[in-house]
């Protein structure tokens, strides 16, 4: 297997600066993640293109908060699996709080890195809004369809600038919201344009799964700020 390397938002600053800055903003990331207008149809969207058969091991990458392992669970249904995999103590305590309100005893959340997950085996490997912070995407992607191997399904659901005619307007308005919403120092470490690291990495690790998936499908939403793909692993 390729190795990832760097972890999630490592690029972005060092593993404890980036876990303070995601614990801390934790609950405010939960509601944003599960109440945005029209976040929860992305999600069931982005779910239902990965399209994991009940009774299968799904792995979420990145995790969170846990805002999309319902989604997840409800596919697979109770004879299968999920794992959620975050490595900041303070989204994964949301997404444990998550787990057991609902009761679910086929959902387990483990404190690890989405970019060399510690899982030995999975059906279908699934990441959203997750591509932008890793510091090697197509190692990462790569990885994810090696662990899921031939037959596996891989999905991605990511943001990134708009490249319709309708939505680039508002690229101004996302690049705030992409330097609000990243660890301190992030303008520096990027030449003052942390949007356009972003837009890299989403492009590669879409490029990647287009790379080692058949049948892949494509689509783009809201404006075209948000991309979703999956397909199976060659």
């Amino acid at each position: 297997m390729t190795r990832a390397d760097d972890s999630v938002a490592l690029a972005d600053g060092g593993v404890s600066a980036t876990q303070s800055f995601y614990s801390r903003w934790a609950r405010l990331y939960d509601a944003v993640a599960t109440h945005t207008p029209g976040v929860g149809s992305l999600r069931a969207r982005a779910v239902d293109a990965l399209d994991p058969d009940p009774g299968d091991v799904v792995v979420d990458m990145g995790c969170g908060t846990g805002a999309t392992l319902p989604y997840l669970r409800e596919r697979v249904g109770s004879g299968g699996t999920v794992v959620g995999v975050d490595f900041t103590p303070g989204m994964l305590s949301r997404a444990r709080d998550r787990v057991a309100r609902a009761g679910w005893d086929n959902v387990h959340v483990v404190r690890g890195d989405a970019a060399r997950p510690p899982v030995a085996r999975a059906d279908a490997a699934f990441a959203s809004f997750v591509s932008g912070m890793l510091g090697a995407p197509e190692a990462a992607v790569a990885d994810w369809a090696d662990l899921v191997g031939p037959g596996g399904r891989l999905g991605l659901l990511d943001l990134a600038s708009s490249t319709r005619p309708a939505g680039a307007p508002l690229n101004l308005c996302f690049r705030g919201l992409v330097l609000a919403s990243s660890p301190p120092g992030t303008r520096r470490r990027h030449g003052g344009s942390p949007t356009r690291a972003l837009d890299r990495r989403v492009a590669a690790a879409h490029r990647t799964l287009f790379e080692r998936c058949t049948d892949v499908a494509h689509g783009t939403a809201a404006l075209g700020f948000v991309r979703i793909s999956a397909g199976t692993v060659e």
